[in-house]
């Protein structure tokens, strides 16, 4: 009995590269170049599984591919907002995502993003390195102490929550948030966290707001010119979501004219594309997009994958099925 046929967009961690070589008639993506939509489609009539990365656009334009071969999409990541699941479920496709394995990861950014931007340790290393720094002195280069201050969340799912023990426990912080599912109370116990009516309610008592629902049409510029008139002039914002949560120019025209004291980025509007403006301010950190970017993580993502797909090929419900 002939092997299903498998896509991997993207370059995968060598080992899950090795694990679906075994299992399936694979084809890689050797030279880790991103594929035209022509591509995709092509990969969508010949294989029985496509395996993208939150990096592919699955759209309707591509899930138009005819005849359609594939019945499985195994994504490489927690987001799915890549993939218009609608045209997925039209066209008899099963799609699944890589929940829960890095949500400590992606909550570990999230805060270092947070301790980057109110201390300024991304300017200050530059500063160093460009052997400006001439000696210790009283008034050069503070921050903002982040100790006892209040951290907004936008979105309380596995990643908020996890940010908000770190911030809670680690640094004292007082926690609001909102989300129109609210957590369950075991999920948020010894946090101490106080659910907001709405966004605008974070926005207006943080000391850092930061971003962690999931992307899309409902989200899509949540964080707006509003948004940050409402914020405080002290305020950070942190994103390690999805860019086009937050209206990019909007946050450029914030920054400069001071309505927000600084933002820390993971992720952007346009990727791989950053505005212009942003990558030329000192009170912004630019990550690109390295949320899960820890060997441990992306192996666990990978596996999750090959998990989800063995049980669809073995005629089972995928874990982490999505349509």
């Amino acid at each position: 009995m002939s092997k299903p046929k498998i896509v991997v967009t993207r370059r995968w961690p060598e080992q899950i590269e090795k694990i679906l070589t075994q299992k399936y008639d694979t084809q890689l993506n050797v030279d880790d170049v991103p594929m035209t939509v022509a591509e995709m489609q092509d990969a969508f009539r010949t294989a029985d599984a496509v395996l993208p990365t939150v990096s592919d656009k699955v759209d309707a334009e591509v899930l138009s591919a005819t005849p359609m071969k594939a019945k499985m999409i195994g994504s490489f990541g927690v987001g799915f907002n890549h993939i218009d699941l609608e045209a997925a479920k039209a066209a008899g496709l099963t799609v699944s995502n890589t929940p829960e394995v890095l949500t400590e990861c992606t909550a570990d950014l999230a805060m270092t993003l947070l301790l980057m931007v109110a201390r300024r340790t991304g300017e200050g290393e530059r500063h160093a390195r460009n052997k400006e720094w001439t000696g210790w002195r009283p008034t050069h280069m503070m921050g903002s102490s982040v100790h006892h201050k209040t951290l907004g969340l936008i979105g309380m799912g596995r990643i908020a929550r996890a940010v908000a023990a770190r911030a809670a426990h680690g640094f004292a912080m007082e926690i609001i948030y909102h989300d129109p599912f609210p957590p369950r109370k075991e999920d948020i116990a010894g946090l101490n966290a106080r659910q907001c009516n709405s966004p605008q309610e974070v926005f207006e008592q943080a000391d850092f707001v930061s971003v962690h629902c999931p992307g899309g049409k409902e989200t899509y510029h949540l964080i707006d010119a509003t948004a940050f008139a409402a914020m405080k002039p002290s305020a950070f914002l942190i994103n390690t979501a999805r860019g086009d949560i937050v209206d990019e120019q909007a946050l450029v025209v914030a920054l400069q004219k001071g309505e927000i004291a600084g933002a820390g980025l993971d992720v952007y509007e346009s990727e791989p594309r950053i505005s212009e403006p942003l990558l030329g301010m000192e009170n912004v950190v630019t990550l690109p997009h390295l949320g899960s970017a820890t060997v441990e993580t992306r192996l666990a993502m990978g596996m999750r994958v090959v998990e989800n797909i063995d049980a669809f090929f073995a005629g089972k419900t995928p874990r982490d099925k999505l349509v």
